[in-house]
């Protein structure tokens, strides 16, 4: 029986819809696919672990060690860390509006300094890059930067203090001047020829096509001001202003003083044994780094395009 290119097509096409097409058993399929399952439950097993630790009683984990189902339940740590919920929340508010006003400010100085670069026919595109690289290999040090925020700039008891001195990465340039290298010049230049000024092409023309590389830079970038601490440290005196990383801090090194300080413990009549010391080390992790894990999945199905991409244009 003879069957045309036709019923090959559309028998191929039936085995593609229906998904009853099966990959033969390959030994390498089978290596990979048990390699990869070992990875994910190394980084999983111990996010489940913090866990469960933190509610878990201090006098199991003395006496019993870290248990993925502790023999003991308690809110203990919890109950420490929400002593006072109106400081907890406000200092949630400082870190929020610093990660989200950060990083469209840096994702917006990065974009158009990347665009710069990218640009063939910009005139400067070999001192900008060279100037934007120097500064990836040499920079001013804590000293003169803590001078200059504080002294001359005034920024110190400000939101802004801790923002303008993260706002731009260089290496974060070169992922996208990368990625913006591969937007066809041909689109700005017909642009060019339909009357549209730099700003509208670069707003309504490249910013666009560069999602991808936006949201992965938006990432890393919320990542880093969500988890900064030490310019607060700096430049911070109000207790009105300190970001969530900071209070988690001194709690924790309240905490670790008051536990480690037996005599001074005794002196005021403290019980150290009640206090969820290694418990309350795992809440602060939960509470400091679980909004960054709930926002991750939403960024990555851009994350491995934007990244390569940029990474080997760059």
């Amino acid at each position: 029986m003879n069957t045309t290119p036709q019923a090959l097509s559309a028998k191929s096409r039936s085995v593609r819809e229906t998904g009853t097409h099966k990959e033969p058993f390959s030994l390498v399929n089978l290596l990979s696919h048990i390699m990869f399952t070992c990875i994910t439950l190394a980084m999983i097993l111990p996010f489940i672990l913090v866990i469960a630790i933190s509610f878990t009683k201090e006098s199991s984990i003395v006496e019993h060690g870290y248990q993925f189902f502790p023999s003991e339940y308690s809110l203990k740590a919890y109950q420490y860390i929400f002593e006072a919920p109106t400081i907890l929340l406000r200092a949630y508010g400082i870190t929020i509006m610093t990660t989200v006003i950060g990083t469209l400010l840096s994702l917006l100085v990065t974009a158009m300094l990347g665009y710069v670069t990218s640009r063939r026919d910009f005139r400067y595109r070999g001192p900008t890059s060279f100037f934007i690289f120097f500064t990836m290999l040499f920079n001013g040090g804590l000293v003169p930067s803590y001078i200059l925020i504080k002294q001359y700039l005034h920024l110190d008891n400000t939101i802004w203090s801790m923002i303008l001195p993260f706002l731009v990465s260089p290496f974060y340039i070169l992922v996208m001047k990368g990625f913006m290298s591969k937007v066809p010049f041909e689109i700005i230049e017909s642009a060019k020829m339909d009357g549209a000024r730099e700003i509208r092409i670069f707003f309504t023309i490249v910013l666009p096509l560069s999602t991808p590389a936006l949201a992965t830079l938006g990432l890393f970038l919320s990542f880093g001001f969500w988890n900064a601490w030490f310019p607060a440290l700096l430049y911070i005196d109000n207790e009105k202003l300190i970001p969530i990383q900071l209070l988690l801090v001194r709690m924790l090194q309240k905490l670790e003083f008051l536990t480690s300080g037996s005599d001074f413990s005794s002196q005021f009549g403290i019980d150290v044994s009640k206090f969820p010391s290694l418990s309350a080390r795992m809440a602060m992790a939960i509470l400091a780094g679980g909004p960054m894990v709930c926002i991750f999945p939403f960024f990555q199905k851009y994350f491995v395009k934007g990244l390569t991409v940029g990474s080997l244009k760059g």
